[in-house]
C-alpha cells in the first residue's frame, strides 16, 4: 500500500498538467500553418503565386531615420524623401499618375458642373471657388465644353512636409479645346476648332497619418507672366 501513494500523485499531476495544456490551447489556439492573417487596411493584397522572397520589401529604418542621408543640394528630391520617410506608401512616379487622373476628373467635372465629384477631390476653400464659378455660369445660362486632347508633360515641381501634412505641386502642360456656349448654343468664348496649350500648376495635400490614400487639391494657379 505504501507504494500506491506516489503512483497516485504521479497520475494526479499528469491529469493537472493535461488540464492546463488543454486550457491554454482553448485560450491561445494552436498554429496549424493554415491560419489567416488579420487584414491590414494600409496594404494592398499580395499578388497571386507570390513567393516568400517576393514578400520581402526593403523600407527605411523608422527606428533610425537619422541614419538616412538626404542630399540637401537638391531641395525637391530631399523633400520627396522626407515624405517617403513619413509615409512609406508614397511613390513619386505613382503619384504623378494619380495626379494626372485627378486633373482629368476635375477638369471634366468642372465643365459638366458635377459638384459632387469636385467635392471628393478638392479641399473646402478651393471647392467653394469652383462651385461659385459653376453657379455664375449657370445663372448666365451658359455651358462649357472641355476636351483634353493630350498631356504634353506632367511634372512635380515642388514638395514639402509640414508636420504631418505633405504637399506636392505638379505642373500640367496639356492641349485642350475649350468652348463656352450660351443657351442657344452659340459660342461666346473659345473656339471648337482650336487646340490651346494650357499650363496649370496644382498643389495636392494629404495627412500622412491618414489611412485614406487620396490627396486633395488645395491650390490651383497658372504660371506668372
Amino acid at each position: 500500500m505504501g507504494s500506491s501513494f506516489p503512483l497516485f500523485e504521479i497520475i494526479l499531476y499528469a491529469m493537472i498538467a493535461g488540464f492546463l495544456i488543454l486550457k491554454l490551447r482553448s485560450v491561445l489556439g494552436r498554429r496549424t500553418g493554415n491560419e489567416k492573417q488579420r487584414p491590414d487596411p494600409f496594404s494592398a493584397p499580395p499578388p497571386a503565386n507570390e513567393s516568400e522572397q517576393d514578400k520581402v520589401i526593403s523600407l527605411p529604418d523608422r527606428a533610425g531615420k537619422e541614419a538616412v542621408e538626404i542630399d540637401e543640394r537638391d531641395p525637391l528630391t530631399a523633400s520627396l524623401m522626407r515624405i517617403k520617410l513619413a509615409d512609406d506608401s508614397f511613390d513619386d512616379k505613382e503619384f504623378v499618375g494619380g495626379a494626372r487622373g485627378a486633373f482629368e476628373m476635375i477638369v471634366q467635372a468642372y465643365a459638366a458642373g458635377d459638384v459632387d465629384t469636385l467635392k471628393s477631390l478638392i479641399s473646402g476653400p478651393l471647392y467653394g471657388g469652383f462651385v461659385q464659378a459653376i453657379e455664375e455660369r449657370e445663372q448666365a445660362n451658359e455651358t462649357q465644353e472641355t476636351t483634353i486632347v493630350s498631356f504634353r508633360s506632367t511634372e512635380i515641381t515642388a514638395a514639402e512636409l509640414d508636420g504631418h501634412e505633405a504637399r506636392v505641386t505638379v505642373e500640367f502642360v496639356t492641349e485642350q479645346v475649350k468652348v463656352t456656349r450660351d443657351s442657344a448654343g452659340a459660342v461666346v468664348d473659345g473656339d471648337p476648332d482650336k487646340i490651346e496649350v494650357i499650363t496649370d500648376i496644382w498643389t495636392f495635400e494629404r495627412d500622412v497619418r491618414s489611412s485614406d490614400p487620396n490627396w486633395e487639391l488645395v491650390a490651383a494657379r497658372v504660371p506668372e507672366e
